[in-house]
């Protein structure tokens, strides 16, 4: 199986180790990956500020490269979320009948990382092994716009899909932190915008995990962890983040 790497700007720029464990997990899994080296931001911090003229052209952009995929994969919910979710809006007015026929295609082919390995090529346990205590922080895009958590809200880590893979890991121990399905507060533009509010939601977030017992919290979003590890270095916290795709290469030996 062939799948379009969708790899989001701020990963590229300053998460690329985790871009690099996303191809070695899909690699382990049997999967060809093709990196379209054209593709660039998908719009989604322009269109979050309500500014849908820039991010429009962003859009048709990322619809002409990633259209014919029959695959297309990306380590963030967020971003698959604005792919699959958001676009049809942005390019609602004055789309061609051709670019809203790749859209549509784009928009089914397009998932998280998790979510494809669960959903598209069925794995049913991650092979490798991570002895730490890992507390699962759900961004609000993966649970609440592709679905990612299932079961009820109380015991979301060990039912969704990204909980469903770590919890085969050997020697893994997931821990629950308290309201799993709670925003960290980073929100993109709103961590600007409302600096105090957000961090403040996200020493909650830090907080819960700490009693939970974590010593790494991961996420299918390296944008929350992003927000999430600057407070625990500015708090000197005794905690580490690691994306999910970090913690599943690292396991299976990457």
């Amino acid at each position: 199986m062939k799948v379009g790497l969708f790899i989001p700007c701020y990963v590229d720029q300053c998460y690329p180790n985790v871009g690099l464990a996303t191809v070695d997990v899909l690699e382990r899994h049997g999967v060809e990956v093709d990196y379209p080296e054209a593709q660039t931001c998908c719009g989604q911090p322009m269109a979050n500020s309500g500014l849908g003229d820039a991010a429009r052209p962003l859009a048709e952009r990322f619809v002409r490269i990633f259209g014919d995929h029959d695959h297309v994969v990306c380590p963030s919910g967020s971003c698959a979320a604005m792919v699959r979710v958001h676009y049809r809006g942005l390019l609602a007015e004055g789309a061609s009948q051709e670019l809203t026929e790749r859209l549509g295609r784009l928009a089914r082919a397009t998932r998280e990382l998790c979510e494809f390995l669960v959903d598209v090529l069925k794995v049913e346990q991650a092979p490798g092994r991570f002895p730490h205590r890992v507390g699962l922080h759900h961004s609000c895009h993966g649970l609440r716009e592709l679905r990612l958590g299932s079961g009820s809200e109380r015991r979301i880590p060990r039912f969704d899909k990204i909980g469903r893979l770590l919890g085969g890991l050997s020697g893994i121990e997931l821990v629950e932190p308290a309201r799993a399905d709670e925003c960290c507060g980073f929100g993109g533009t709103f961590a600007v915008g409302e600096d105090a509010v957000s961090c403040a939601m996200g020493r909650d977030r830090l907080a819960a995990h700490e009693r939970a017992g974590a010593e790494i919290v991961t996420a299918a979003d390296m944008s929350c962890l992003m927000h999430l590890d600057g407070l625990i270095r500015r708090d000197h916290r005794p905690l580490r983040v690691m994306h999910v795709a970090e913690i599943l290469a690292s396991a299976a030996g990457g």
